[in-house]
Formats: structure tokens, sequence, C-alpha cells
């Protein structure tokens, strides 16, 4: 009789089945929501995930907007960038950033620095569309809803 082979199932990109999640980030706290997001972005919420292969699935976020900040944090947290000149250091905080033109920066950073870098890493991240208010034009693809807010209660800010 022969003895029990252990073998570990490595996913290749032909095998990967990838599926479609939709998320209301409405009240919803950022780091939380961004922790989840990239594991799912990542795959490693599936038993098949590789982690040099991109086994994620896709993330719709609507009403991006809307997410919460816990404590003061909406004051105090600070996001820097550089113009590539001596002294061109900006500084801008998380309130202005939500309250801006492009509110949906917020979790779009959050989640991307959640995301390892470099070439798999930015492809993972093609995988996640944000948007700013409720709608959103990938309903073609018939998109899962996943509630965050009842996964966890912290996960909602006020609940």
């Amino acid at each position: 009789m022969k003895a029990l082979m252990k073998t570990t199932k490595s996913a290749t990109p032909a095998t990967v089945e990838k599926k479609w999640h939709l998320i209301d980030a409405d009240g919803l706290v950022v780091g939380r929501l961004a922790s989840i997001v990239a594991n799912i972005l990542r795959g490693k919420h599936k038993p098949s995930f590789t982690p040099h292969i991109d086994c994620g699935d896709n993330v719709i976020i609507v009403n991006a907007d809307k997410v919460r900040f816990t404590g003061n944090k909406l004051k105090d947290k600070v996001y820097y960038k550089h113009t590539g000149y001596p002294g061109g250091l900006k500084e801008v905080t998380a309130g202005k950033v939500l309250e801006g033109r492009f509110p949906e920066r917020v979790l779009e950073k959050a989640v991307e620095r959640m995301i390892p870098r470099g070439p798999l890493g930015r492809q993972q991240m093609r995988n996640l569309r944000i948007f700013a208010g409720p709608e959103h034009d990938h309903a073609a693809q018939n998109p899962e809803v996943l509630d965050v807010a009842s996964m966890n209660r912290k996960n909602k800010v006020g609940a």
C-alpha cells in the first residue's frame, strides 16, 4: 500500500475564478473597510490562495464619500505628497480630501497601502473600482452584495 501523498495545489491564472463584490461604504470605518477589501483583492479569503498569482476578486465600492474615521483622525490625519522641487512637501488633512473633488482617494490610498508593492500589487489594484456616489456602471457583472457592517459591530460608526 502506498503512503498518502500530501501535495499542495497551486493556482494558475487559467484556474482562477474571479467573482464581483459590491460594498456600500456608507458609515463604515476607513481602515477596517480597507483591510477587508485588501484581503479580497489579494484572494486571501479563498482556499486556493497563491501568493504569486492574482487570484483575488473584483470589488466595487459605492458611497466612498460617506466613509468615516474614528477619533480625531478627520482633522489630525495628514496625507503628504512631494512636488519634486526642493521644499515641495505638500500636506492635506483627511477631512479636506473627503470634502474635496475626489473623496474616493481616501479609501483608494488606504487599500493601496495594504496591497504589496510591485507589478502584482498594481495588477490587483486594477480590480478595485471606487465610486463617490451610490451609482456604479458595473451592473452587467451581477456583483454579490457584501455587507461589511454586519461582519463586526466596530466596522460601522454609530452602530
